[in-house]
């Protein structure tokens, strides 16, 4: 009996032995995204106006971490399928300089050197007559899609796409990459107001 289990197990063994087993690459949940279709934002009072998506939302911004926003013209556009937003912030120049502003919108962008793999600098020219930067982050930065537009006169207005999920930019890109063209077409449509 001794043998006959003996002989047993060993060709299990040599069984077990030939499998032809493959791992699996890891993977991601598929995404189903929405048409690119777009709506006006144009405020009463605001000094600018842009087109957003219409499976966005638009919410008035009213702290700055501790305290209140530096004026009433900050908002964010929520994402809540994708669990991201656009954070925009507005200053007025003036009270501040376009250069101390600018110098701040790349320090900002900058921070994320620690974790980012590279940062790409791309000058802005809208058909409407915008400019500015926009920054791509690449690597586990907490935001990959920035930029800002300034008049460079009158009006600074700087966004930042950020998710609330711990950066993973292979999980990301795919839902950043998607978002980045609705950031590109609310620049491509942004105004400034009250020239």
């Amino acid at each position: 009996m001794q043998k006959f289990l003996s002989v047993i197990a060993v060709s299990f063994l040599i069984l077990a032995c030939n499998s032809d087993y493959i791992p699996k690459p890891r993977g991601y949940y598929q995404i189903e995204f929405p048409a690119h279709k777009y709506q006006l934002f144009d405020q009463p009072g605001y000094p600018y106006k842009f087109e957003y998506p219409v499976y966005s939302q638009i919410v008035k911004d009213t702290q700055f971490f501790e305290g209140s926003t530096e004026n009433p013209y900050w908002i964010n556009i929520d994402f809540p399928r994708f669990n991201g937003k656009i954070y925009i912030s507005y200053k007025e120049i003036g009270k501040n300089t376009f250069e101390k502003l600018r110098e701040d919108a790349y320090k900002m962008t900058y921070k994320h050197t620690y974790k980012a793999t590279s940062i790409e600098d791309s000058p802005i020219y809208t058909p409407l007559g915008i400019t500015g930067i926009f920054f791509n982050v690449g690597g586990n930065a907490a935001t990959g899609k920035q930029f800002f537009v300034s008049d460079s006169v009158r009006h600074f207005l700087r966004g930042a796409l950020y998710f609330d999920t711990t950066p993973n930019e292979d999980s990301l890109s795919v839902v950043s990459n998607f978002l980045e063209q609705d950031m590109l077409h609310l620049i491509n449509t942004f105004q400034w107001k009250g020239k």
